[in-house]
Parts: C-alpha cells; sequence; structure tokens
C-alpha cells in the first residue's frame, strides 16, 4: 500500500462524477436545473446517440458573466449558498457545485453564456479538464447554451454500464418531463437527432400542460384537489382507482417544485389507496408539496432524488389524511348535466370536507350488524342484509315524469330494472347507468363497519396464553418507543429478555389472525415511519370479508324500491365507486354512446 497522498483535482472530478452523472439523464436533470436556477422562461434540449454524442440545453436565463465561466466549472464554486444557513433553507435545484465541474471532467464540454448587460457572449470549452479549460468571445443570445460531447470518453469504463438506446433515451425524456410538470410557467422542447419530440409552451394553464405530458387518458380523467393545513400545502392530480392500471409509469412526486422519489411520500400514497385498488394495480398521480424549505432537508442524496423531512411523520399524518379524504369522495355525486363516473372527461375540485352520516337522505339507515365481541365477530352470519330496504323511491318512470328540473335526478337515477340477477339498470337524465349489485352493497355494508368500528373503537382480549415472539433490535426499540400507541392499536407487550417480548392482548377482530406477523410488521412501519396502519388495515380487512359475506348476493332478486334505495346509498357512501377490492360498483352509457353504438344519427 502506497502512502497518504492527495488526490489530483482531475481524479477528484472524474470521481464525483462517479456519483452525480450516473448517465445521460443525469447530466440533463443538473443543467435543466441550473437554466431554472438562472430565471429561464425556455428551455430547449437537443439529443444525438442517447446522449452520449450529444447533449445540449439552451436557455434564456439571466446568463453567467464572462470572470465567473472558469468558476462555474470549478469543483464546489456556486452562487447559491455563502453559509451554513444558506444550506438549511434550500430554495435552489443546484447548490453543491460539483455537477458542472463532474460533468466537464469526463466529456467534451463547452459552456457559451451571454450575461444581462454584457456587450456579447463568451465560451469556455475544457476537454475532459476542467482546469486546463480555454475562455473565448463567442456570439449567442441573452442566456446560456451548455453542449456536452462525447459523454465518458476518457472513462469507457462507465459506458459499459449504459443501457440500450431506447431505454437511455426513455431516461432522458422522463426527467425532462417532471422538470416540465414542475414548471408550467417555463417552456420546453425535446429533439432528438433534429426532430422534435414534444413542445410545452409556458402557460398558467396546468392542465393543459398535464394533458401534454402525461396524456390524454390520464388528464382527462384526472381528479384536482388542494389542501393546506399548519403550513402543510398538497395539491395535485389523482387518478380515479377504478382506472388503475398495473404500470406505475405515472407517479410524479414534487416536494417544493423538486422531483423526489421518498419512502416516506411513497408510503403515504400506497395507505392512503390502500381500501379501493384491485389486485397488483398502481396509482397514477402528480403531486406537489409546498412547506417551509426549514423543514426539509434537500442534501441527503447524491443527485437530491431523496429528501429527509424535520418531523417526518406529520407529514406522512398529513398526505395520508389528505389523499384518504379524496379517495373517500369517490361516489357518485354531481348533477344531471355533468354526472360524476369513472371514465368520464373531466377534472373536478374536490372539497376535503369531513365523512358523510351513515345514512341516506330522507331519513332511511341501513340495518347492518355491527361487530361487538370475539364470538360475534366468527359466528356472524348476515343474511340478505339489505332485505330491510323498504319503499325510498317511486319507480323510475313515473318519478321521472314528474320531475320538473333535471338537476332533481340524483346522479344514479332511479332503477328501470334488474339483469340476470347481477346488475341494477337505471335512467339518469344523461342515459344508462348500470351497477353491480353485489360490489355495490358490499362497500355500502364496508363503509358501515368502518364507521362503527371509528366511533365504538378498538375492542381488546386477552390471550389465554401469552405469545412470546423474539424481536430484532429495530423492533425492540419500536416496541419500547411505541409502547403507548401500541395500546391504542389493541396491543398490550411485555418484554422478557434483550430480544423476547409477549404479546398479552390483541384487537378482537385479529384474534385469529397470525398475531406474531402482525407484530412484526406493524413494529416495522413504526421503526422506519414512526406510523403504521398495519393494524387497522388488518381489521378492515376481516371487516371486508363481513362485509362481502353479508352483503345481498347476486341472484338475488330486488324489487324496483330496494334497487332504488341501493342507490340513494351508494350516492351517499363513501369510496361507492369501487367495492371493497378494487372493482368499479357502476358505470354509466350516455345517451350520445348509445346513439354512437346505433349509429343514430349517421
Amino acid at each position: 500500500m502506497s502512502a497518504i497522498q492527495l488526490l489530483p483535482p482531475q481524479l477528484i472530478n472524474q470521481i464525483a462524477a462517479g456519483e452525480v452523472v450516473e448517465r445521460p439523464s443525469s447530466v440533463l436533470k443538473e443543467l435543466v436545473e441550473n437554466s431554472l436556477d438562472a430565471g429561464a422562461t425556455r428551455v430547449d434540449v437537443d439529443i444525438e446517440d442517447a446522449g452520449i454524442r450529444l447533449l445540449r440545453v439552451r436557455d434564456n436565463g439571466k446568463g453567467i458573466p464572462m470572470d465567473e465561466l472558469p468558476l462555474a466549472i470549478a469543483s464546489h464554486a456556486t452562487s447559491k449558498i455563502q453559509s451554513l444557513d444558506d444550506l438549511l433553507r434550500v430554495a435552489s435545484f443546484g447548490f453543491r457545485g460539483e455537477a458542472l465541474a463532474s460533468i466537464a471532467s469526463v466529456a467534451d464540454f463547452k459552456l457559451i453564456s451571454h450575461a444581462q448587460a454584457a456587450e456579447h457572449a463568451w465560451c469556455i470549452h475544457s476537454l475532459g479538464n476542467p482546469q486546463q479549460a480555454e475562455l473565448a468571445p463567442a456570439a449567442h443570445p441573452q442566456g446560456t447554451t451548455v453542449e456536452v460531447r462525447d459523454l465518458f470518453f476518457n472513462v469507457p469504463a462507465r459506458r459499459k454500464f449504459l443501457r440500450a438506446e431506447r431505454t437511455e433515451l426513455h431516461h432522458l425524456d422522463e426527467v425532462l418531463r417532471r422538470m416540465a410538470l414542475a414548471r408550467p410557467d417555463v417552456g420546453f422542447s425535446l429533439n432528438v437527432a433534429g426532430k422534435n419530440q414534444w413542445r410545452s409552451d409556458a402557460s398558467g394553464e396546468a392542465n393543459q400542460r398535464l394533458r401534454a405530458l402525461s396524456g390524454a387518458s390520464f388528464a382527462d380523467n384526472a381528479l384536482f384537489f388542494e389542501h393546506e393545513r399548519d403550513g402543510l400545502h398538497l395539491w395535485g392530480w389523482l387518478q380515479p382507482p377504478t382506472l388503475a392500471r398495473e404500470r406505475s409509469d405515472t407517479q410524479y412526486f414534487f416536494v417544493n417544485g423538486r422531483a423526489v422519489r421518498d419512502k416516506v411520500l411513497i408510503h403515504a400514497v400506497k395507505q392512503a389507496y390502500a381500501d379501493v385498488l384491485h389486485g397488483a394495480r398502481q396509482p397514477a398521480y402528480v403531486l406537489h408539496l409546498a412547506l417551509d424549505p426549514e423543514s426539509v432537508d434537500v442534501n441527503v442524496h447524491p443527485a437530491k432524488l431523496e429528501v429527509r423531512f424535520r418531523d417526518a411523520r406529520r407529514v406522512h399524518d398529513f398526505l395520508f389524511s389528505t389523499l384518504h379524504h379524496v379517495m373517500a369522495e369517490q361516489r357518485p355525486v354531481g348533477h344531471a348535466s355533468a354526472p360524476l363516473a369513472p371514465g368520464i372527461a373531466h377534472g373536478l375540485a374536490l372539497s376535503l370536507a369531513p365523512g358523510v352520516p351513515s345514512h341516506a337522505p330522507g331519513g332511511y339507515q341501513t340495518r347492518l350488524p355491527l361487530p361487538m365481541s370475539a364470538s360475534q365477530v366468527h359466528e356472524i352470519q348476515v343474511q340478505e342484509t339489505l332485505a330491510s330496504y323498504q319503499a325510498l323511491a317511486q319507480p323510475a318512470a313515473k318519478a321521472l315524469q314528474s320531475t320538473d328540473n333535471a338537476s332533481e335526478v340524483p346522479p344514479l337515477g332511479f332503477a328501470i330494472a334488474q339483469l340476470h340477477g347481477v346488475y341494477i339498470l337505471a335512467e339518469n337524465a344523461e342515459g344508462l347507468v348500470i351497477v353491480d349489485m353485489h360490489a355495490a352493497a358490499e362497500r355500502i355494508t364496508y363503509e358501515r363497519f368502518k364507521q362503527a368500528l371509528e366511533r365504538d373503537g378498538i375492542r381488546r382480549q386477552p390471550l389465554l396464553v401469552p405469545l412470546p415472539i423474539d424481536l430484532d433490535a429495530h423492533q425492540a426499540d419500536a416496541a419500547s418507543e411505541y409502547g403507548e400507541l401500541l395500546g391504542q392499536l389493541g396491543l398490550a407487550l411485555d418484554q422478557i429478555s434483550p430480544s423476547t417480548w409477549v404479546v398479552r392482548e390483541v384487537p378482537t377482530l385479529l384474534a385469529q389472525s397470525d398475531i406474531a406477523r402482525l407484530v412484526r410488521d406493524t413494529l416495522d412501519e413504526l421503526a422506519q415511519h414512526g406510523h403504521s396502519r398495519q393494524i387497522e388495515e388488518a381489521m378492515h380487512a376481516a371487516l371486508s370479508r363481513m362485509a362481502c359475506h353479508g352483503s345481498v348476493r347476486a341472484g338475488r332478486r330486488l324489487s324496483i324500491p330496494e334497487m332504488n334505495a341501493l342507490l340513494r346509498d351508494m350516492e351517499a357512501t363513501p369510496r361507492a365507486d369501487q367495492c371493497n377490492h378494487g372493482r368499479p360498483t357502476w358505470t354509466r352509457l350516455s345517451m350520445a354512446q348509445l346513439d354512437k353504438m346505433f349509429m343514430r344519427g349517421q
């Protein structure tokens, strides 16, 4: 082993490039962030050979003065922070001063800039060594152009780790789309091999930008919401759960305008969707979170893709509760001219009001069994719960004939028939509504169970024989730290050795479940996030199974009044657009769609 010595600056930059410049898309991200920090309102990107041969970023920002150009590509030189206090309140995208120096050390690098009030532009050129860069006059409008050619030409081993051209192009495209979604006030364009791939002009129209960058399928069905509480501001678009896909290609989260992939945020979104997604389908969303810069540390990842919140539990709870309310609003609401249903092409500003009462309009209330004790939970056999529906509305034909104002027709209309004992056919002001009878009743019953659980609290029962479980160090620490919270969740644990605990009490609903696994999963979440919904989700799963068995079954014949009562209950029930398993409960065919199917007027 040789003696300890200082590394040469060029090698330092190349080592830093290993963290900052992972692939061409990493270069693009750093350069576009610099353009945005420079106040650009227009950013144009040109790419050749997936960014290996050429990656050019041109902007109309404020530019860099000639005397600062050598510093711009020097290590740890930046205009964005001056002290530790600035680092604690980072308001810019870049701040470390590593990116340009790293890029210039592994590529043929040229930066041309025309600063405000300068007579002309200047160019600095580095052929893989910023310390030997050359400075010369140039022609350029106000702003900056950075050209990166022959990326990794002097570090050939790095090129071997790059993927196929198509894959690298996808990453480049995705990086620029994220930037464009975060900044609708800035125009962007992407050109590949001289051909324009997409262009998005600066506009205050967020929906227009969303459609251009996320596709018509997402934008036309996205649910817009906005909520602010205690210094946290969350807004954005969510795809209705009934339209969720198995791909996770439309999941964007921005914190103070910075695109991130943070575990706390992802976990909160996943939990908010847990009750409404079918199978392995993934939610689609574009979400923005704004908070005090001092409350979030963006200096925890070389590429700044992760952040650390000062109060992660507060942020997690705010995100979950907000998105949970948005999901609860997924029910048939609206008016006759624009009824809300899966697939209808419009955005919706959702109010985040408290949950609806457990009864339908007109004072009608379903008589649903509530879990009271362990024996009742395991012996309960609900038979045709909805048979107690009484006449709530007149038959559809009479009701529609007597309605003077179309807006008085409920969103799901009035029942006209039942198809094969499975589907309810109803007529509203817009056309035909089709309801999956069992799926709808299942959601209604499930939500009643959950309301009862929330109202009455978690009932606990002692285990006849306390259950010993072995915990690792993180789980044991969580058990000690969150003992009071575990008690609120219905768990009573005692420590009998450094690694062994015993479970003495469990929630009544979960007495027959895998207690050891449930406890470990709960402690893992508490250790990682300071918050866990494992117990609640397990109880909801039990209630869901009860609701499935206790709801009106397919094949049962309902009268017109019973069908109408079910429709009214759907309109008053949270998350009524999906059953407990995430499947849609209803759909609609408008008169225009029906006319098209039968070619009327053609």
